[in-house]
């Protein structure tokens, strides 16, 4: 059976394709838009619809809209409450509006799809089948948490034979993802967008504020929590965007980062108290805290925990999709990786190549080609595979770098114009990983937790080590990605160091490199010196030869 999933509703929207229970495309519409996020969540952006990615799943399947047997829409009208508390006050009827109107609205931008196909799954349902019908296991305990759905903040349950039982929600307005975006807008990012980033100003300050906090953002004891009005003014000024910030401001994103923990830490242990199990998946935006997710792991009740690598909304189309195939009796397996998106064969990336008019070159040897240009303290463009499903470059639309020179980490936050206090994350072969990274669970492909450096290794790789001695790791399997490993075996070779410095192919404000194109772009804008491109090298000094 053929199910399409849509996530629409507020941010990120995506869609996923699950064809006789197995995954077989999933893609966020930023990455054929190029408008980063997609759109704002905003109740009159509702209408739009990741029609691009919709159809892109359709054609990588060779199936038509009338070839679906269902379409899962991951937010359903009738849960809202009208005038409930937590919503958009006086524009929350138009979201809902949006979204009753949803199946006419997909029918008219995939001709030939009955809109009767359209089926409405809750939003946070949707998220817990993103986590817990996706991850490794058959059973596990599952937590989500984000901003907002219909009516409620957060789930609890756990999946037994793929069907979920849920055992807590908690109803806005008390929402712990809102509340963190509460406080990226007064740290002067963008909600809803840049929360990653007061994750990141967390490890520069002090939780000064944690005892106060923790009057107003307290669990309730019975799988909930309450998050109470906070003046964040009373803590540290408002920031403009771009102003600069000061230490006042880190000790509240650090107060803030440490309290987020602590209320999770409480909700794992009450649900883990509900269902005994040794496995906790989670989804949500608030599952892409690494930070978090690692002391989840370290200190919390669950031997395991697997998180939705596209956590935030576009994980709800995958979702959405494994919730109804589950539903039409039709078990679904593990997703097979986050390498969902499009791709391109090496004829193909050849023909781009040969339209750009740019000089390239086909080694024998790209995997050593590459790292000989990486030891030589090289920055590089690496454009491989189908693209990254979620926020992570995991080494398919990736920039690489040498990670013992200290002065890369500046180096690439200038090439993507983005803050230097953000770090950068380095890439290693799973089997090496424990020698380098000291707490964290390996493997690690994803890139959702954060590991302590071990001291030896610090100075020798200071480009991908945080300020409080940390990074978040991704590992590469030899059988999953034997290029990549290759690669990193020969930059060992040639360097000592089994490390190589991975960050998104993109710059600031942009969403990821996605297509040739993009990544012709990007390499043409930014200064970067050579560009990996399926089996081709372009160099920059030839490009731009005078």
């Amino acid at each position: 059976m053929r199910f399409l999933g849509i996530n629409a509703i507020f941010h990120d929207p995506a869609a996923a394709l699950v064809v006789d229970g197995e995954v077989v495309a999933a893609a966020e519409e930023e990455r054929f838009s190029r408008r980063k996020h997609g759109k704002r969540p905003l109740p009159f952006s509702a209408w739009e619809l990741p029609e691009r990615a919709a159809a892109w799943c359709l054609e990588r399947a060779g199936l038509r809209p009338e070839d679906l047997d269902a379409v899962a829409y991951s937010y359903d009208p009738d849960l809202v409450r009208p005038g409930g508390p937590g919503l958009d006050e006086g524009w929350e009827d138009l979201r809902t509006t949006y979204a009753r109107r949803a199946p006419a609205f997909l029918a008219s931008v995939l001709p030939g799809l009955d809109s009767e196909r359209v089926r409405y799954v809750p939003h946070h349902v949707a998220h817990a089948a993103s986590a817990g019908l996706a991850a490794p296991y058959r059973d596990s305990a599952v937590l989500v948490c984000d901003g907002r759905g219909e009516a409620v903040s957060h789930l609890a349950g756990h999946y037994r034979d793929g069907e979920l039982t849920i055992l807590a929600a908690q109803e806005l307005p008390h929402s712990l993802g809102l509340m963190y975006e509460e406080v990226t807008q007064h740290l002067g990012f963008l909600r809803s967008s840049d929360e990653y980033k007061v994750m990141a100003m967390a490890s520069y300050g002090e939780p000064r504020h944690l005892g106060a906090l923790r009057e107003v953002i307290r669990p309730d004891g019975e799988g909930g929590f309450r998050v109470e009005p906070v003046d964040w003014g009373g803590y540290a000024k408002a920031l403009e965007r771009g102003e600069p910030w000061t230490e006042e401001h880190a000790d509240l994103a650090a107060s803030v980062q440490r309290r987020l923990e602590e209320v999770l830490l409480d909700l794992a242990r009450w649900l883990h108290g509900r269902t005994g199990d040794r496995c906790l998946t989670m989804a949500g935006g608030v599952a892409l805290n690494c930070v978090a997710n690692t002391r989840l792991l370290a200190e919390g009740p669950f031997e395991e925990l697997w998180v939705q690598p596209a956590a935030g909304d576009a994980g709800t189309a995958l979702g959405g999709a494994l919730h109804l195939a589950q539903a039409f009796g039709e078990p679904a397996a593990p997703m097979p990786g986050a390498d969902l998106g499009r791709g391109w064969s090496d004829e193909e990336l050849a023909a781009w190549l040969d339209v750009a008019r740019v000089p390239y070159e086909r080694p024998a040897d790209l995997a050593g080609a590459v790292a000989a240009e990486l030891a030589a303290d090289e920055i590089v463009a690496w454009f491989q595979g189908r693209g990254e499903y979620g926020p992570r470059a995991l080494g398919h639309r990736s920039l690489l770098a040498h990670p013992g020179r200290e002065a890369n980490t500046e180096r690439l936050n200038d090439v993507k114009g983005r803050e230097q206090f953000r770090p950068v994350a380095p890439m290693v072969l799973a089997e090496r990983a424990h020698e380098i990274f000291g707490r964290g669970p390996v493997p690690s492909p994803y890139m959702l937790f954060v590991h302590d450096v071990r001291p030896e290794w610090r100075e020798r790789i200071p480009a991908v080590v945080h300020v409080d001695g940390t990074a978040r790791i991704q590992t590469v399997d030899r059988a999953d990605d034997p290029l990549l490993a290759r690669m990193l075996r020969e930059f060992e070779l040639r360097t000592g160091l089994p490390v190589v410095v991975n960050t998104s192919l993109n710059t600031a404000g942009r969403p990821m490199v996605d297509d040739p194109r993009d990544a012709l772009e990007c390499f043409g804008s930014a200064p970067v010196d050579l560009l990996a491109l399926g089996p081709y090298l372009i160099r920059r000094r030839e490009v731009f030869a005078t």
